[in-house]
């Protein structure tokens, strides 16, 4: 099966924020994201359910938190996930900037 892009006005208007943050932070919007939002309701619980997490008042380090997702993408199995979650590590390391 083929998977063919949607246009980003296609998709739910509460999910376009998503996607201008991800082209501010990224330059574009991921293929990851606009493949999960293929099922918005799903996209947009697991998105609120990452930012409840990863919030700033959050009581877990910053480090701990970031340690944890990448376990998680591992054990998933999700390559993309691994490598977005590690940059975030790297980044909460002090390893890059």
């Amino acid at each position: 099966m083929r998977i063919t892009e949607k246009s980003i006005s296609s998709y739910p208007w509460y999910l376009r924020p998503f996607f201008w943050h991800q082209k501010r932070k990224y330059g574009q919007v991921l293929k990851p994201a606009l493949i999960w939002a293929r099922i918005p309701g799903l996209f947009a619980a697991i998105a609120l359910l990452y930012g409840v997490l990863d919030r700033k008042s959050s009581p877990i380090n910053p480090v701990l938190r970031s340690l944890i997702t990448v376990r998680v993408s591992q054990i998933n199995g999700c390559r993309f996930c691994i490598d977005i979650n590690s940059a975030m590590l790297a980044k909460r390391t002090g390893s890059i900037n």
